[in-house]
């Protein structure tokens, strides 16, 4: 990578005829350079990556503490799931740049107007994990519940939501990696984030410099895919857990006893 005196970005020019540097060399060199992650630097990759996490889990936690009690009373009740599925689609089908300009319009510029739009995109997501979990519950198994005397409540949350946890993580999983995607347009109306990277590079035909940007992106949601595929693992009740291998050798370990020798099933 050539950099010249304090200069913090990759370069794109080439050195020469021949020595025409790599776009993905020079990005991946600028990134695994220690000095580019310093808060001295004039735009920093930790403080560029803290901000784009920090967008993503406020606008998680603002769309889950809408989304999940909406999701849950409809997965426990069964009503209002058609209007839920309607709205969720028409969120869905929204141009967030489109919103996002349209909102910087109206409200200025800075971190609302796309804070806005990141919790309008991941609400559909979080909506449809929480009742298609709370569905996907054996009824067999809440019809038990109330014949031990159990609350609604009480069913709500010591059976439905922990059998139906892995499905609500996995809405929560689809919203922050949409949310971590869309993030790099909040530096298009004045916030910061990994999108910094990608639009200077943009702007001034820096191929490299987008390439971190795209780069830093890509890496944080594998990191996040992965961290959330654990978590759905260890939130399976441990009685699911005990069960499923069960189920799984129950039809390959049956007895010829129990099922009649070869000459009787083949006059069956």
């Amino acid at each position: 990578m050539d950099q010249g005196d304090g200069d913090t970005q990759p370069t794109s020019r080439a050195k020469g005829p021949g020595h025409r540097m790599n776009y993905f060399g020079s990005a991946f060199a600028f990134i695994l350079d220690p000095v580019n992650w310093s808060a001295s630097e004039a735009n920093p990759i930790g403080s560029r990556l803290g901000e784009h996490l920090w967008y993503t889990l406020l606008a998680l936690v603002i769309s889950a503490a809408i989304a999940l009690p909406i999701g849950l009373l409809i997965g426990h009740t069964g009503r209002g799931r058609q209007a839920a599925v309607l709205i969720s689609g028409g969120a869905r089908a929204l141009p967030t740049l489109g919103v996002i300009t349209l909102l910087a319009v109206l409200i200025g510029i800075g971190l609302r107007a796309p804070l806005i739009a990141f919790v309008i995109l991941a609400i559909p997501s979080i909506l449809a994990g929480a009742y298609s979990g709370l569905e996907a519950v054996d009824r067999k198994t809440i019809d038990a519940a109330r014949a031990m005397g159990m609350t609604e409540w009480q069913i709500l949350r010591q059976v439905e939501v922990p059998l139906g946890l892995p499905l609500i993580i996995g809405g929560l999983r689809s919203a922050t990696l949409q949310i971590v995607a869309t993030a790099t347009l909040a530096y298009y109306v004045g916030a910061e984030g990994l999108g910094s990277f990608i639009f200077l590079g943009l702007g001034t035909n820096d191929y490299p410099t987008t390439l971190v940007g795209a780069i830093l992106v890509v890496a944080l949601a594998v990191v996040l895919e992965i961290v959330y595929s654990i978590i759905q693992r260890l939130v399976v009740p441990a009685g699911v857990r005990a069960i499923r291998p069960q189920n799984d050798r129950s039809g390959a370990t049956r007895s010829r006893s129990v099922v009649g020798s070869p000459l009787q099933e083949g006059n069956k």
